[in-house]
């Protein structure tokens, strides 16, 4: 099980690097490498210097003025909070929405990890249910994907604010966030806000076309994992289907224009569609834009 779903993941990464080196027509600056400028020294102000790059800390302590000198970030971790809370469970075998997250944190994994990042994750409920510290290596790599595909959840419900505070409190340097989540739950805007303010964010949204498209069977029981409880509802319903596709559509669209509106990359993924071409997107706007 593990050896084929390495070859696929291997698949996927070569795939998605050979579209982006064809797309930047060879230029490709990875997503994983540092994009930012990271504090190095400082040195006596020339003329020419940028004003706004002077420390005044520094200055005021001595005759000089000095100015804060930077270096490009040559590398960085790249961290992974991932939903295995009981709505993930939903779509067919070996394609529900945790198969689609896990097969897009192991094939960003062993990206990153070619680019000689850190890679790292949480996994959670309404509680920590795994965490792996940020490490290198095909060793670190083969076992963090093999704990995210054998991983039994000791709780069914969700908590994303819980999980996101968690993340902020363990990652202290600045890294790539990516949460990868079906983002089935409430008030967590706040904390996503945060994280997207101290480190480099990117949203996956996992969605399957079940959670939307009912079929009209007339009035069936609906079990939700995560509350353990059954209702009933008219499948049958205009008015009910309405609701539903517009309640799931402001959802999406609410969490799309956060993500805008704080600088964090959102990518939507159903489980029944190829998400390399969307992978392959993103990395593109995110490399042209950090230039």
């Amino acid at each position: 099980m593990m050896k084929e779903l390495f070859y696929k993941l291997r698949k996927y990464e070569l795939r998605i690097r050979k579209a982006v080196n064809s797309q930047m027509q060879g230029d490709f600056h990875s997503v994983f490498k540092g994009s930012g400028l990271e504090f190095d020294d400082v040195r006596a102000y020339q003329y020419g210097d940028d004003v706004r790059s002077i420390d005044w800390n520094v200055s005021a302590k001595g005759d000089e003025t000095f100015v804060k000198t930077f270096k490009e970030e040559k590398e960085q971790n790249l961290f992974f909070i991932l939903d295995v809370s009981a709505s993930q469970y939903i779509g067919v075998a070996n394609q529900q929405k945790i198969d689609i997250g896990c097969e897009i944190c192991g094939v960003l994994t062993i990206s990153a990890l070619k680019e000689g990042s850190s890679v790292g994750m949480l996994c959670f409920s309404d509680r920590r249910e795994k965490y792996v510290k940020p490490n290198k290596g095909i060793k670190h790599a083969i076992g963090l994907i093999g704990m995210m595909t054998k991983l039994e959840p000791q709780s069914l419900k969700t908590s994303l604010n819980k999980a996101i505070n968690l993340a902020l409190n363990i990652i202290k340097r600045k890294s790539i966030i990516v949460v990868v989540s079906d983002f089935v739950d409430d008030n967590y805007e706040k904390e996503l806000k945060a994280l997207a303010k101290k480190h480099d964010l990117i949203v996956i949204h996992l969605a399957d076309q079940r959670e939307t498209s009912l079929p009209a069977l007339g009035i069936v029981p609906l079990f939700d994992k995560e509350s353990n409880q059954t209702i009933w509802i008219n499948s049958s319903s205009l008015a009910f289907r309405t609701r539903l596709l517009g309640q799931f559509a402001t959802k999406q669209q609410n969490l799309e224009k956060l993500c805008a509106q704080h600088g964090a990359s959102y990518l939507f993924v159903q489980t029944d569609e190829d998400y390399v071409p969307k992978l392959v997107k993103l990395f593109r706007i995110r490399n042209r834009t950090r230039r």
